[in-house]
C-alpha cells in the first residue's frame, strides 16, 4: 500500500534497463531438473516488482520459458495501469473518475468490473469501513490523485455527503480510488497467471506479497515486517521482525501511518482515512500485517484494522479463522507487538 500507480509508459526506459537484468538463477535445489529458480524484476506501479518462482514441479518443467513469463508479467501488469491506475490520465480508471466514461462503459471492461464487484464484497463486509469509493476525501486531504490542503470541517462534512459506495451503487456516477486493494489485486492476477502455466512455488511481490509452494531451500517463504519508525521509507532497512508463511496460498499485506502523513501544528495526519468520519485516524496502532487466501482480501483488512485500530482489529483476527494478523503498536512511546494465534513472528531486538 506504500507504492502508487503511475503512468506505466513514462517509465519505459527503466524497465528497459530491468530486462536485461529479469533472468537470473539464483539458486538450484539438489540438481536441475528438478528445481530451478528464477527470479524476475521489472518495474510496476510507481516502483519495482519482483516474482521469484521456480521452473519445475515434480521434474515437469512449466509451460512457459523465462522470456515468456517476463514478458505475460509486464503485459498483466500494463493492462493494470491502464485499466485501474488513478497516475495514469489515460486509465479507464481515470476516464471513469473524469466523467469521460460512464458506469455501464467502464463496468463492460472485465477487469474494471471484477474489482469493482470485489470492493463492493468488501465495502458490505467491512460495514463501509473499507470504501474505494471515498476518493475525493483523500483528494481533499492531499493523499489521493490530487494535491489537497488542510481542509474545514465544512468542506469535510459536505465532501463525505456526496462520496461513498452507497451514492455509487445508487447513482452509478461519483469517484473511485482503489490504492486500498489494487496492489493486492495486481499479485492475485499475476499469481493466476503463473498457476496457469504450472508453477507451484512462487512469491509475488508487488508492494504487497502473494507467496505459494517453497522458497529455493525447500523451506517456507520468509517475509520480513518492517519496524513501524516514521519516515522509514525504505524496505528492510529496518526490521522488526521475522514471519514465515503458512503452507498453501496466501496473501500477506502490510499496511501503516508511518510512510505517508504531514504535520500541522504538531500534529500527525496519517494518509488512512476514516470514510465514516472523513478524517485522518487517530489512535495508537502503527501497522498491521494481515494474512489471507489471497491478496486482494489481506490488502483490504490491512487497511480495515489501520482504520479501526487496535482494539477492533484484534477482536476482528480473533473471529475470523480465515485471517491472521499482526499488529504493531505504540504504549507510551514503546513499540508492542500482538499477533494472532497462526502468526509466528521472529522479533529482531
Amino acid at each position: 500500500m506504500y507504492k502508487y500507480f503511475a503512468s506505466y509508459a513514462s517509465m519505459m526506459k527503466i524497465l528497459n534497463y530491468f530486462s536485461t537484468l529479469l533472468f537470473i538463477a539464483f539458486m538450484t535445489a539438489s540438481c536441475a531438473p528438478k528445481d530451478q529458480y528464477i527470479s524476475i524484476t521489472g518495474y510496476a506501479q510507481g516502483g519495482t516488482y519482483t516474482v521469484k518462482l521456480n521452473l519445475y514441479d515434480n521434474g515437469t518443467r512449466v509451460n512457459a520459458s523465462p522470456e515468456e513469463i517476463r514478458d505475460s508479467i509486464d503485459a498483466i501488469l500494463l493492462d493494470i495501469d491502464n485499466t485501474l491506475s488513478g497516475y495514469n490520465r489515460n486509465s479507464l480508471l481515470s476516464r471513469f473518475n473524469a466523467g469521460e466514461s460512464d458506469y455501464e462503459e467502464s463496468m463492460a471492461d472485465s477487469m474494471f468490473r471484477d474489482i469493482y464487484m470485489e470492493a463492493v464484497r468488501i465495502y458490505q463486509e467491512t460495514e463501509g469501513v473499507v470504501d474505494v469509493a471515498a476518493g475525493p476525501l483523500f483528494d481533499l486531504w492531499g493523499f489521493g490523485f490530487r494535491s489537497g490542503e488542510f481542509p474545514s470541517d465544512e468542506e469535510v462534512t459536505k465532501v463525505k455527503e456526496s462520496c461513498g459506495m452507497d451514492v455509487m451503487i445508487t447513482d452509478k456516477s461519483g469517484k473511485l480510488n482503489y490504492n486500498a486493494i489494487a496492489q493486492g489485486y495486481s499479485c492475485d492476477l499475476v499469481a493466476d497467471y503463473l498457476y496457469s502455466i504450472g508453477v507451484k512455488d512462487m512469491m509475488v511481490d508487488i508492494g504487497e506479497i502473494f507467496c505459494d509452494g517453497l522458497n529455493p531451500h525447500g523451506k517456507p517463504w520468509s517475509l520480513g515486517i518492517d519496524r513501524p519508525v516514521d519516515g522509514n521509507n525504505e524496505l528492510g532497512a529496518e526490521i522488526q521482525g521475522i514471519f514465515r508463511a503458512p503452507a498453501g496460498p496466501h496473501g500477506i499485506v502490510t499496511s501503516g501511518n508511518y510512510r505517508k502523513f504531514y504535520i500541522k501544528d504538531g500534529k500527525k495526519y496519517a494518509h488512512t482515512i476514516d470514510p465514516r468520519t472523513g478524517y485522518p485516524v487517530d489512535h495508537n496502532l502503527l501497522s498491521a500485517t494481515v494474512v489471507a487466501d489471497d491478496a486482494l482480501t489481506a490488502d483490504a483488512y490491512a487497511t480495515y484494522c489501520m482504520v479501526v485500530g487496535l482494539e477492533e482489529s484484534i477482536r476482528l483476527l480473533q473471529s475470523r479463522a480465515d485471517l491472521e494478523g499482526c499488529l504493531i503498536y505504540d504504549e507510551n512511546g514503546t513499540f508492542m507487538t500482538w499477533c494472532s494465534e497462526g502468526f509466528v513472528l521472529e522479533e529482531i531486538q
